[in-house]
Order: C-alpha cells, then structure tokens, then sequence
C-alpha cells in the first residue's frame, strides 16, 4: 500500500499555496513539471497550457489509461483601476459572494496582498443588510499595492495541518494532481499511463477535451475533489445529492450533470476496494460534475468514470480534507490500475 509522509504533505502544501486561477495556471504548471520530468517517459506542454504526461508500458499492446487531474482553481480577475489602490473585479469559476467581504487575498504574480472591502456594518441600512452583497459593490483594496487589469487574485489563505485533516484553499483539485503524480511514480507495468494536468476546468472542462483528443485513450478516470455534505445540520433531512462524508474514503461516481459513469469502470473500483478493504464510498448521483463529462466525448467516445476527495467548504477561502481520504483515494486508484485488462473495454 502506497502511504502518504512528509514529502507528500510538503509537496501539496506547496500545490495548494501557488495562485493558479482558470487561465493562468503558470505557478502550479511549473511545480508538476518539475515533478514528473524525472518519472515520465513523455511529457509536453499543449497549447491551452495543460501539461501532458506518458509513462509506457512494457507489455504488448497495453491498455491506454487517462488519469486527469485539474491544475486551475476558482478566483478573480481585475478588470478595472479606480486609482487609489482600488480594483474592480469579476469572479473566474462558481464563487459564494457571501464568502468574499473582508477577505484577504493574493494579487497578480507577484503576490501583492489586498482585501475584499465592503461598506463596514456602521454605515449599512437596515435595508440592506437583508441582502448579500453582490460582487459589482465589491472592491479589491492594495493600499498602495499596483495590479494591472487582467491580473488573476484568489485567496490568500495558507496550507495547514491540523491533525488528521488538511486545511486550505485549492484543494480542489490540487489533490487530485498530487495523487497523479504519486501515481506516476509507481505506475504500474501493465498499462500506458497517461496523465493529464489540465487548465479551466472550472470554466468549462476545456483542457481535459484536448488532453483526451491528444491520448486517444482507452478508458479514463477523473480524479477531482468532491463537496463533502455530512455538517450536523444535514442530519435528519434526506439527502439525495453530494453525500459524501470525511473520513469515508474516496467518493466514486455513478452519474452528475455532465456524465453517466460507465458501469463497468464502476464496478472495478468498487470490487478493487472490497478486495483490498479500502474504505470507500458512493456520490449519489446529482449536480456538479468533473473533466470526466468532456473525456468521454473525444473521438470517438471514451469509456469514463469519476474517484474524488471529499472536502468540506468547497470553492471558499478554506477547505477541510482528511489525510486518510486522500490515502485511500491513492491506494483504490493504484490497484485498480494494477489490476486493468484490455478485458475491461471489450465491447
């Protein structure tokens, strides 16, 4: 069984502090690059940015396998000086803006700090405060920081561990790119693994469609991070969608907005895990969706199936994922790639 140390931890906490906003994946391309250039038997960078990885197989005629991952995460564009440090914006990827007042926040590539301000609550009507407030009365305020307008921003927020649980912005997905490149460096003999470190996923699952048209692959696995929908206040009340719980291992898919999860694909994962008493679980099919919805219509169609982390307080300032889901989404990934034949996808 594949374990997760210091070097794991190190090297996510690193993922997730990068600012890597949909369009401007740079920071966090540079780390994958360096992280699997010594593993990889093939890797290129495609014209939207996604970076694209091949470890070859040393049997014949191996069954080709996709692993994505997205490199990009929610944030904020610039769009507009007011002079006085202060800056317009617009989101970039689905944002609560009940979250976004008196945050802190990163600014263009250099980091600069800024906060979201707002009118503060002295000056607030009654009538108002019976409404969120919208992004449009929003402002970035540097102080005497400089930003250019198309500059990316997101939160500022720091990797932490705290016991058995991680706590930080981004960890949707830079889980899921740390599991691919732990992956890669103990792919397994079988197949040709091929991984895709993909950009704007959160804009549109735009990376993972070239990525899939370029590997031609046989099947695919989304390897994403999935809300997590288990606070007390839940309890008691049916739940039919995002019903995933921390602590209860990686969440496999059966069907969300964007895709119908191939039953066979499913099936292997779930008898891999009983096999190897992995702990697991089931996302009760619903909303949202992962790269896997473009995958599986490259070409001629691609056979697909979705594994995610769950997490709680998705696509806010912080998140909070536990170390053992992360483990064990690890583990259930590497032996079911162990135990692929081209048997899977005979139709």
């Amino acid at each position: 069984m594949l374990s997760i140390g210091q070097p794991q931890i190190k090297l996510l906490e690193k993922l997730c502090n990068a600012m890597s906003v949909s369009g401007d994946e740079g920071e966090v391309r540079r780390i994958v690059l360096e992280e699997v250039k010594p593993h990889a038997d093939e890797v290129k960078v495609d014209a939207l940015g996604s970076v694209l990885v091949r470890k070859k197989s040393t049997g014949k005629k191996p069954l080709r396998v996709l692993l994505d991952a997205h490199m990009d995460e929610v944030g904020f564009m610039i769009v507009h000086d007011e002079g006085d440090g202060l800056y317009q914006f617009k989101a970039v990827g689905g944002i609560d803006e009940r979250h976004l007042p008196g945050k802190q926040v990163i600014v263009g590539k250099n980091h600069a700090i800024g906060v979201i301000g707002a009118k503060p609550i002295h000056l607030t009507t009654p009538s108002e405060l019976e409404h969120a407030l919208d992004l449009d009365s929003l402002r970035i305020d540097l102080g005497e920081g400089k930003a250019n307008v198309g500059d990316r921003a997101t939160f500022a927020t720091k990797f932490k561990r705290v016991g058995p649980s991680i706590m930080s912005k981004a960890i949707d997905d830079r889980i899921g790119i740390a599991i691919l490149i732990e992956l890669l460096k103990h792919t397994p003999k079988n197949i040709e693994l091929c991984l895709s470190f993909s950009v704007q996923e959160e804009i549109g699952l735009r990376g993972a469609k070239v990525a899939a048209h370029y590997f031609e692959p046989d099947l695919a696995i989304a390897v994403d991070s999935t809300p997590a929908r288990d606070l007390p206040h839940y309890e008691g009340a049916e739940n039919y969608t995002y019903n995933t719980r921390l602590g209860f291992g990686p969440a496999i898919y059966m069907a969300n907005s964007s895709t119908l999860d191939n039953p066979r694909l499913v099936r292997l994962l779930a008898e891999t895990a009983e096999k190897h008493k992995i702990k697991h679980q089931f996302r009760q099919p619903g909303g949202g969706g992962t790269n896997a919805g473009a995958i599986q219509q490259a070409r001629t169609g691609v056979p697909v199936v979705s594994v995610s982390v769950p997490h709680r307080y998705t696509h806010s300032p912080i998140s909070i994922a536990r170390v053992e889901d992360w483990k064990n989404t690890l583990n259930l990934l590497h032996a079911a790639l162990k135990d692929m034949t081209r048997k899977l996808v005979d139709r």
